[in-house]
């Protein structure tokens, strides 16, 4: 562009004119001549601004904003959208939002209960993510976002000014299942692995379609167990919170897995395995933790729930705590279930093939 100018400015006649009347000419020349110039540079300066500067974008949504009433405002950016439905936890409907002239939808909550929200928002009848908010729930099937709506210290979810441990993530090749896969281990306050101090374990199992990091991402399962140990309400323990499928396919759409008792069976059977064959092993390797059954715990929560019942009431030599909340996948056939149980096992348990 910039030799452009300088070539305008260069076309002037080469012919000798005499005297002042030639010198005026050839300057009014010149003058005109850069006056066009500056036209067309400034034609081609316009453009070539407009080229390379971006595009106005919205400012950033704020999205969820907390007020200090503990409502919550949700903002959605969607000009062209002609619905946007908020599903919020511990709501009986989904809650509409309206639009503003600048294409924004925003809907504010009643004041809530202090407590982490999950949520998401359905644009157009497709579920979605809050795009403006980083905190995500890590779920193999749903796609929610999640808001804390923050309490006194007091509650046991709230980060307290306590010691505070380490959660770990371990990966391995799983002949049992045939995939690649991981679990977490939390270690608490002051564990040393260089030390002698063996910890007693808890295997803490996930729900369907929860990931093996449900239990600190969402439960906050390591906040809650440190402030209850600062208070004197837990022991420091070991939790070990390993992936819950046996059958990785019942995560496929239409799986059929709780109808299909075949596909059920062997997720229930196949996890049962890795659990016993490989993530103990491997946890027993690498941690001080006490190798007794007294020692050592399983609970869970939903498909959890039914696989420390199942695991831990078939496994007796191997589980002398066993915990299930809201247990799901289980039949009422409980011989069949528990075919060695009776109500001498618990204080002389049987050694069992894992």
């Amino acid at each position: 562009m910039f030799r452009l100018l300088a070539g305008i400015c260069d076309i002037v006649p080469l012919q000798e004119t005499g005297g002042m009347r030639g010198i005026m000419k050839r300057m009014f020349l010149r003058l005109a001549n850069l006056r066009v110039a500056i036209q067309v540079g400034a034609i081609f300066l316009g453009t070539f601004l407009a080229a390379i500067t971006p595009a106005q974008t919205p400012l950033p949504l704020v999205s969820p904003e907390v007020h200090t009433d503990r409502s919550v405002t949700f903002r959605f950016h969607g000009p062209n959208v002609k619905e946007v439905l908020v599903h919020l936890d511990g709501t009986a409907k989904p809650l509409p939002m309206q639009k503003d002239a600048q294409g924004v939808w925003s809907a504010t909550t009643d004041p809530l209960a202090s407590d982490y929200y999950n949520y998401s928002f359905s644009v157009d009848g497709e579920n979605s993510f809050d795009p403006s908010n980083y905190a995500t729930v890590p779920n193999f099937l749903y796609r929610e976002s999640s808001v804390h709506v923050p309490g006194p210290a007091t509650l046991p979810w709230e980060t307290q000014d306590v010691p505070h441990g380490e959660v770990h993530h371990h990966f391995y090749k799983s002949g049992v299942v045939g995939d690649d896969r991981g679990f977490f281990v939390y270690t608490p306050p002051g564990y040393d692995p260089r030390g002698k101090q063996a910890y007693p374990v808890l295997y803490l199992l996930h729900g369907f379609s929860d990931d093996a990091n449900a239990w600190t991402a969402v439960g906050r399962a390591n906040v809650i167990l440190e402030n209850r140990m600062a208070q004197g309400k837990a022991k420091p323990m070991i939790v070990v919170m390993p992936l819950g499928y046996g059958a990785p396919e019942v995560l496929a759409p239409n799986s059929g897995v709780f109808h299909d008792r075949a596909l059920t069976e062997r997720n229930f059977d196949k996890f049962r395995e890795a659990l016993l064959q490989e993530v103990i092993p491997r946890v027993e390797g690498a941690y001080l933790v006490v190798k007794d059954r007294n020692a050592r715990a399983i609970a869970g929560l939903s498909m959890g729930g039914a696989e420390s019942l199942l695991t831990g009431l078939n496994t007796l030599n191997q589980f002398a705590w066993i915990g299930a909340f809201s247990s799901g996948g289980i039949t009422e056939e409980f011989d069949k279930e528990f075919p060695a149980l009776d109500a001498k096992a618990a204080s002389s348990p049987k050694p069992a093939a894992p």
